[in-house]
């Protein structure tokens, strides 16, 4: 077992697939996010001790299917990016031409 001391913000890397973040807490608990793919099981111990559950395979809590969105919310999705990547290339092309920013020639 790996015992390290780590301050907000800092992270580890397991392996290729995970990412473990530590943003703070106080005396008596952490907060952490975990980034990780959907197929890795990823439980508290508090949870498997309420349930009766040992870690190991078998008791692998199963995650819920996130739900489609519809066509027109991805419609409405892809024209929100168009329209972000539209303003990001003019502004990028106004801070290379200092004279469209004002409207000169």
């Amino acid at each position: 077992m790996l015992k390290l001391t780590v301050k907000a913000g800092e992270y580890l890397l397991v392996g290729d697939d995970i990412k473990v973040v530590f943003t703070g807490g106080s005396a008596n608990n952490m907060h952490v996010l975990v980034e990780a793919p959907k197929s890795m099981n990823i439980v508290r111990s508090t949870a498997l001790e309420k349930y009766g559950m040992a870690a190991g395979p078998g008791n692998e809590v199963r995650h819920h299917r996130d739900r489609k969105l519809s066509p027109e919310a991805q419609e409405k999705i892809r024209a929100i990016l168009m329209e972000e990547r539209k303003k990001a290339r003019r502004e990028e092309a106004a801070h290379k031409d200092p004279l469209q920013r004002y409207g000169g020639a």
